[in-house]
């Protein structure tokens, strides 16, 4: 995301300011509502949308992917989508982790052997080593597709 954007400190935006913000005309913002179901701002109650800090920060990401790095809607897409599911899992093992540290029983246990006992535990440390390994394999593969055009 580009960090040299300032986004100012308030609760909503109209689709004015979030054009302003992030150097893009309305109906840029509008058509990729259509095309990025993740981004759907609320509407008032004069249909007005109004945008939230996270939206303007999915935009300046969506801005990135098709601007400055080449992708397509439907590849920019598709990455937003691995970017997601790589970044909930990562909150995840960082809960189940958290957990661990306080002495919580873990919310998706390891499998278990008939007589009840515990297989296949791992570090917490260790699962966050190998998921961000394999975030970083995936986004390797994203881009050797991107530049075979595939």
């Amino acid at each position: 995301m580009s960090e040299d954007v300032k986004i100012p400190d308030k609760l909503f935006y109209r689709i004015n300011e979030v054009a302003a913000i992030t150097g893009l005309k309305p109906y840029v913002l509008r058509y990729w509502e259509t095309e990025f179901p993740m981004l759907s701002p609320e509407k008032d109650e004069n249909e007005q949308r109004r945008y939230r800090k996270s939206d303007i920060e999915l935009i300046l990401q969506i801005k990135k992917l098709l601007y400055e790095e080449g992708y397509t809607i439907a590849g920019a897409r598709k990455r937003l989508k691995q970017l997601r599911s790589a970044s909930a899992g990562e909150n995840e093992l960082a809960n189940e982790a958290a957990a661990a540290e306080a002495g919580a029983p873990h919310a998706n246990p390891s499998p278990s052997t008939p007589e009840g006992k515990r297989v296949g535990s791992m570090d917490p440390a260790r699962v966050r080593e190998i998921n961000a390994a394999l975030a970083d394999l995936r986004s390797d593969l994203a881009e050797l597709y991107r530049i075979l055009g595939q």
